[in-house]
């Protein structure tokens, strides 16, 4: 007897795929640190929002997927848990670096921004770069774990012993305000964010004027894309394709100013190709 099979996924015997899952089930789980502006919950409405899951609401709704729910993770195990298939992509803001580039493959970047301090009101050990902090004998910098801060710091000379891991941007603020550590090392938007939220009463303020960490040469710039695993190469490319439609439009701007970035804060020609050359 002979049964005919409709809608049969994987009847040829090949396992299915990322991109094929998710076209099937119109549904798409992305992990967030739940850092504002990049990706984090809307106060009262519990809407996972920032300039990466909007973005890539935009996308996926293009490529036919109906719903993004968001998996909450501490940045440090962002890439272990997409690893792991916690979930399909990471939309965290996440920038680019050869060293994560060995581990998972990146979309086109989104953006890409510079550096900044939270020190005490009034800043009392004057610090305005990465570089004071290091040439201080005593200052303290905190950072996020699995950020690319504490790579900034241990290049520029800050020693371990005053260096501060926090699993998150709130209490490494919070870090600053007690007393802990005397500058939490942030990007730009990430920094501004909490100011714009907190106000003065916070007892902390923006080290102003600043200067990014100069790195083999360089000012350092971040660049920020999603996340995808090693073998999901077909999701990968058709998500870029739809991406690169996108970006530097005025929609995508629009967007972007919405969550504190402006047109300065476009990629201008960087690419991911050459964000993972060591």
């Amino acid at each position: 007897m002979l049964i005919a099979v409709a809608g049969c996924s994987g009847c040829s015997g090949e396992p299915e795929n990322t991109l094929e899952r998710i076209r099937r089930e119109r549904v798409v789980r992305v992990g967030y640190a739940n850092e504002a502006p990049y990706a984090y919950l809307a106060d009262g409405i519990e809407q996972l929002t920032g300039e990466a899951p909007e973005i890539a609401r935009l996308v996926l709704q293009q490529m036919g997927v109906a719903q993004v729910e968001g998996v909450l993770t501490e940045f440090g195990s962002l890439m272990p848990g997409l690893r792991a298939k916690r979930f399909d992509m990471i939309a965290a803001g996440m920038y680019i670096t050869p060293e994560r580039c060995e581990q998972i493959d990146f979309s086109e970047p989104t953006y890409c921004i510079g550096e900044a301090l939270v020190v005490k009101a009034g800043n009392p050990l004057e610090l305005h770069s990465y570089e004071d902090i290091a040439q201080h004998r005593t200052a303290r910098l905190g950072v996020v774990a699995g950020a690319v801060e504490l790579g900034y710091a241990r290049a520029v000379g800050i020693p371990q012993e005053r260096l501060s891991i926090f699993p998150d941007a709130a209490s490494a603020v919070e870090g600053v305000q007690a007393g802990r550590i005397d500058a939490y090392g942030g990007t730009s938007t990430t920094v501004q964010n909490f100011l714009n939220v907190t106000g003065d009463a916070a007892g902390v303020e923006r080290a102003d004027p600043f200067t990014d960490p100069i790195i083999d040469g360089k000012s350092v710039r971040g660049c920020g894309a999603f996340g995808f695993r090693k073998e999901d190469q077909l999701f990968r490319e058709e998500f870029n394709r739809h991406l690169q439609s996108i970006v530097g439009t005025p929609e995508h701007l629009n967007l972007m100013q919405s969550f504190g970035f402006t047109e300065n804060d476009l990629p201008m020609g960087m690419t991911t190709n050459l964000l993972c050359q060591p």
